[in-house]
């Protein structure tokens, strides 16, 4: 298959919230500069647990503040 034809075939990813919360995690902790670089792929375990783990407090943030206000 030509590039041409594997980049028009490649379906299109519709960025969610925690996607945003996943980029702007990686700018707090310092991260972004090298998921620029090697992309998600090239962080450690350490460092892609640390970011699912805020952002799983953010989660857990954001349901009991709409639980709060039901």
């Amino acid at each position: 298959m030509s590039k041409k034809n594997s980049a028009k075939n490649k379906k299109q990813k519709i960025e969610t919230i925690e996607d945003v919360w996943k980029y702007e995690i990686a700018e707090e902790l310092g991260l972004l500069n090298k998921v620029k670089q090697a992309g998600w792929g090239g962080l450690t375990a350490k460092e892609t647990g640390r970011i699912g783990g805020l952002i799983t407090v953010k989660k857990k943030q954001m349901k009991k503040g709409q639980s709060t206000q039901a």
